[in-house]
């Protein structure tokens, strides 16, 4: 292969290991899976965020029982994601939408960006610094959950806080009967 070739696809690589990071993150707090969380964060990681300062397993601590409290449900929705690699360094800025159904029957939705910077430390890349922006927040109005009287609309598991989610189950396999509804 070519040098610029090879240099492209190993920048390429450099950037999804950094997406596949700062997803661990999101994937970790709608979860509720703290150690999915700090997997994206070195151990001396420091994040600033909201009126919190300090590390990623205290910022954890502090935000899991907040979220917990609030709503029944959470996504932290990554979007557009500015990376920026130099050696075992990189900077990024990823769009975010954060969406919450609160226990009230609410639904809060905010924007923002979080501003990263990572570090390569042996061989993995994780989160030394965050910071985010808040640029928006409101409330939306609230639907019934879609589907929700289809008496076996959750035979494939329910949406959970927890590891008993069904995007953990392995292999992820049908459990619901074949049904063709009227058009």
């Amino acid at each position: 292969m070519e040098p610029e070739k090879l240099a492209r696809l190993e920048a390429l690589l450099e950037r999804q290991e950094i997406a596949d990071c700062l997803t661990r993150f999101s994937r970790g707090m709608d979860r509720f899976d703290r150690a999915l969380f700090l997997s994206a964060f070195h151990e001396d990681a420091v994040i600033a965020a909201g009126s919190f300062v300090g590390s990623a397993a205290d910022c954890y601590d502090w935000a899991m029982p907040m979220h917990e409290a609030g709503q029944v449900a959470t996504q932290h929705n990554l979007l557009n994601l500015t990376c920026e690699i130099d050696g075992a360094t990189a900077h990024t800025e990823t769009y975010y939408l954060f969406a919450g159904r609160n226990r009230d029957e609410s639904n809060w939705l905010a924007g923002g960006r979080y501003l990263d910077r990572l570090e390569k430390r042996d061989g993995a890349w994780r989160i030394a610094f965050r910071t985010n922006v808040i640029e928006w927040s409101g409330l939306a109005p609230t639907m019934p959950i879609p589907f929700a009287d289809i008496p076996d609309i959750t035979g494939n598991g329910a949406a959970a806080r927890s590891k008993d989610d069904p995007s953990y189950r392995r292999p992820l396999q049908n459990r619901r009967k074949k049904q063709t509804p009227p058009a």
